[in-house]
């Protein structure tokens, strides 16, 4: 799919991962949708980026807001594209069963079904019922959907239950999304990235490749979001990659210590 002359929302668009990505769909001719919560960051990318970017304020579980994103997208050419690159954290991982011999709360695993799951799958029935009202390109297609799971949807770690569940969801919901919107001609994939370098470990990239990069098979370092954006672009232009997720973790697989 060329997405020259069309729009694009990208959910987190001022995080790591995400500004990464909206710069790349930037750069390939589309108009993006910075949709986020990150005021600041997020303003400061669409003013850098000029008339290809907007940013709007979005909350990926409210639908008026999700609706406002993709009228913002709509005003400046079909919407073609959604990224749910967003994120967030509750406080830290926690165990099932807490050192204390207490059940972790409730709230704190709702919250990332909520957020990781339910956010995503928000936004892209309501993407989805925009994209299929645009006129089909010449090989019938009218958007995609690229979907962020993880890692941990396969190799949870301890402390990681709520998130690993979350995205897990992510993973179940990929192929059948993608056979319900198939008759639309829209396609819907995820990524599974490993561990990247953003501004989440609000550390060093030299201590966090200390703690993080030596484990990874090859090559021996924590990703970029520059490379999780070029697959973004790579999945985008190819109409033949749909209801698949795609590992992008240099071949890193956790075991049990």
């Amino acid at each position: 799919m060329d997405v020259n002359g069309a729009s694009a929302i990208v959910t987190g668009g001022a995080g790591g991962l995400g500004e990464a990505t909206v710069r790349r769909l930037v750069a390939a001719g589309a108009t993006v949708v910075i949709a986020d919560l990150a005021d600041d960051r997020g303003k400061a990318l669409a003013d850098e980026l000029g008339p290809a970017a907007r940013y709007l304020s979005t909350d990926v579980l409210d639908e008026e807001s999700v609706l406002a994103a993709i009228a913002a997208a709509n005003e400046a050419g079909p919407l073609r594209v959604l990224v749910n690159a967003h994120g967030g954290s509750s406080g830290g991982a926690s165990r099932v069963v807490g050192r204390d011999g207490s059940p972790t709360p409730l709230d704190s695993f709702t919250w990332y079904l909520n957020l990781f799951l339910t956010g995503t799958y928000n936004t892209l029935r309501l993407a989805a019922a925009a994209m299929a009202k645009n006129d089909p390109d010449d090989g019938g297609a009218r958007g995609v959907v690229v979907n962020t799971a993880s890692i941990a949807a396969y190799e949870g770690q301890i402390g990681q239950t709520a998130y690993s569940a979350a995205k897990g969801g992510v993973v179940g919901l990929t192929l059948p999304a993608a056979r319900d919107l198939s008759p639309l001609g829209i396609r819907v994939v995820a990524i599974a990235p490993g561990t990247f370098f953003t501004p989440a470990f609000r550390m060093e990239r030299e201590e966090a490749e200390q703690r993080w990069g030596s484990g990874v098979p090859f090559p021996k370092r924590m990703g970029s979001p520059s490379e999780y954006a070029e697959l973004v672009h790579s999945i985008v232009i190819n109409d033949y990659l749909n209801g698949e997720i795609i590992r992008l973790d240099g071949a890193l697989r956790f075991t049990p210590k």
